[in-house]
């Protein structure tokens, strides 16, 4: 089993509703959500650049 340490985002900024990231030693990367802390996404580093490259281009990311 995996010891595993949270971070929170630097994305999450100060609200309650934050997202935590975490290092695993089987070079994973981990994320949950604040609201739902058992459910876990497991990624890459590769896999996360794209879901946040793709989040800051999508144009549902853009203020109005």
């Amino acid at each position: 089993m995996h010891t595993i340490h949270w971070q929170k985002s630097t994305y999450s900024g100060d609200g309650s509703n934050c997202v935590y990231v975490a290092g695993v030693s089987d070079g994973t990367i981990r994320l949950r959500e604040s609201d739902e802390p058992d459910a876990i996404l497991a990624t890459t580093r590769a896999g996360l650049h794209e879901l946040i490259r793709s989040l800051k281009t999508h144009p549902f990311m853009r203020s109005a």
